[in-house]
């Protein structure tokens, strides 16, 4: 699985970084930026609940290759 933070979209609520820190980070710019591209196995399920609780529906899933 692969991970993307539309920029233009993420309002920096902090959800996805509460969820999965490994993943997501919002230290160094003012969205969310991505860490770990492809997302290990065992993170999957949280970074598609991060998704689904995004309020601005700025991560995008992409599964597969």
């Amino acid at each position: 699985m692969r991970v993307r933070v539309n920029k233009d979209l993420c309002s920096a609520c902090g959800v996805c970084e509460g969820l999965v820190p490994e993943v997501f980070s919002l230290e160094t710019e003012p969205y969310a930026v991505v860490l770990l591209d492809p997302v290990p196995e065992e993170l999957e399920d949280l970074v598609r609940e991060a998704a689904e609780n995004c309020p601005e529906g700025a991560i995008e899933i992409v599964e597969g290759d």
